[in-house]
């Protein structure tokens, strides 16, 4: 007997975070919403473009929605939706919560970004008080969704409950090694793709002295002052994202800076294109990397980035291979809840995220 069809679900994501925006946690949710299409599901977004929108504090370059509670909940009453997944904690996340718990229509969640660590840097608010508010948001959600191994146990330590693994995949197709590429600048090159902002930690790379050329792809709040500092770093600013494999696979290596990421997307971009990974051994990297031989991880990262540049390209690209989007595209699938009694049973029986959350 053949197996039934897979239920084609009415899926609502709602994000903050999308295009024109450029970060890890925008591509990360395109790529989602595109397999998710594919493999037949109706996905709608709900997303800053359709409200009237302001510069959020200290990053003017994103567009957080003014006001948004009234179109968030005519769109999701409209929706109908099987299950509704709220991927960021901002104003357009906060309203689709308030009307989930009104309602009462269960949801997921997601934790993308270390935004108590980006406070406290920015802001100077107390770590405690910004884990105690996130915990406080994702306390009603079915199911919080995170990145990495490390990251489930840091928020485990900061008794946020109901985690669920989710980790993230690469483009094999689009992020592959371009041969022969060359920047045009004196070798080794050492590369950093990403947002110049306070959580990224990029004064430990651009104080490192390393020979050959340092280069930073990316914009940001610390733009300005980090290129005033760093004169003897190439600045590039932003690119299409058809162009980075190029830029990736010119490297002699990747160095991430990072000590407060979820995941770190360009990590794995960089191993797609044979790049090696150079970072300290935290959460973020320690998944990404981890004890693969595609990229090196220690406390000094110098010493890391110019071990790193010794590795063999074909190994950095072999990690990469184990980041399967269509693995990760069902693990999603599987978490997600139904939003009302009757939507999608049959995904709810086989899903661990079906019991609701006692987080506090």
């Amino acid at each position: 007997m053949n197996a039934p069809a897979p239920r084609r679900l009415r899926i609502v994501l709602v994000t903050d975070a999308w295009t024109p925006q450029v970060n890890g946690v925008v591509i990360t949710l395109l790529e989602l919403v595109r397999r998710l299409r594919d493999d037949g599901h109706d996905v709608r977004v709900i997303e800053p473009g359709a409200f009237r929108r302001y510069p959020c504090p200290g990053y003017r370059e994103i567009e957080l929605a003014w006001r948004p509670y009234a179109g968030v909940a005519k769109a999701l009453h409209e929706a109908r939706a099987d299950a509704i997944h709220i991927a960021t904690e901002g104003p357009l996340g906060g309203a689709a919560r308030r009307w989930c718990l009104r309602h009462g229509q269960r949801f997921t969640t997601a934790f993308h970004t270390r935004f108590p660590e980006v406070l406290a840097q920015a802001l100077r608010v107390p770590l405690s008080w910004g884990y105690a508010a996130f915990r406080r948001f994702h306390a009603p959600s079915s199911g919080v969704m995170v990145p990495s191994e490390g990251m489930r146990r840091l928020l485990e330590q900061r008794r946020f409950a109901g985690l669920r693994p989710w980790s993230h995949g690469v483009d094999l197709g689009l992020f592959q090694p371009v041969a022969g590429a060359d920047l045009g600048l004196p070798r080794p090159v050492w590369l950093y793709v990403g947002r110049v902002s306070y959580e990224k930690n990029l004064d430990a790379f651009l104080g490192l002295k390393l020979p050959g050329t340092k280069v930073v792809y990316g914009v940001g709040p610390l733009l300005s002052s980090l290129r005033e500092r760093h004169r003897n770093v190439v600045w590039r600013g932003v690119v299409p994202r058809h162009e980075l494999p190029a830029i990736y696979s010119a490297a002699d290596a990747f160095v991430f800076p990072g000590r407060a990421e979820t995941f770190g997307l360009v990590m794995l971009e960089a191993l797609a294109c044979g790049t090696p990974v150079a970072a300290y051994p935290v959460a973020g990297p320690l998944d990404v990397v981890g004890d693969s031989d595609g990229g090196v991880l220690h406390d000094d990262l110098g010493h890391a980035a110019m071990a790193a540049s010794q590795v063999p390209r074909e190994a950095a690209r072999r990690r990469a291979q184990s980041f399967d989007w269509d693995r990760v595209a069902q693990q999603f699938i599987e978490h997600l809840v139904p939003a009302h009694p009757g939507a999608m049973t049959a995904a709810a029986t086989a899903s661990p995220a079906a019991a609701p959350s006692a987080a506090g």
